[in-house]
């Protein structure tokens, strides 16, 4: 977790919501990202989707069966269904997203049985360290201090 808030704070010096995400395999970092949505102009440029895009182009494949995916934050729906469709075995989350979280709090996509994979989680994991960086991003943006790109939603 402790690459995935470096990544987070990476995203933060370009403007980006500070949101990390690293994929393990076998004890190796596989690929780490965060949040570009800003910087490509992307939607789907999301830290998560980034990593295991990274992840599958390195392993020579879309099965990133016995992969971890550390996320710094809740993973949305979009990023859930990657993780499945990636065939991930394990998440690894910080802090919950009440408003966009799709793991455990407004949907619980990665545990569904109707789905021919789940993913197992682990939440909760340096969540305070990964929402107050949310926290300080955003308190800096309504303060106009910065001088980020970013543009909100």
């Amino acid at each position: 977790m402790g690459l995935a808030l470096a990544e987070a704070k990476k995203a933060w010096a370009l403007g980006e919501v500070p949101i990390g995400a690293v994929v393990v395999r076998d004890g190796e970092v596989l690929a780490r990202a965060h949040n570009l949505r800003e910087t490509w102009g992307d939607p789907t440029a999301h830290a998560e989707l980034i990593a295991i895009r990274e992840a599958a182009r390195r392993v020579g494949g879309w099965r990133l069966t016995g992969a971890t995916v550390y996320a710094t934050i809740e993973p949305c729906p979009m990023c859930a269904g990657a993780l499945l469709l990636a065939r991930v075995d394990r998440l690894v989350y910080g802090a919950p997203d009440p408003k966009g979280g799709a793991v455990d709090s407004l949907v619980r996509l990665l545990d569904d049985p109707r789905f021919n994979h789940q993913v197992r989680v682990t939440s909760g994991v340096r969540a305070e360290e990964g929402a107050d960086l949310l926290r300080r991003f955003f308190r800096q943006l309504r303060e106009g201090s910065g001088g980020t790109v970013w543009r909100g939603c």
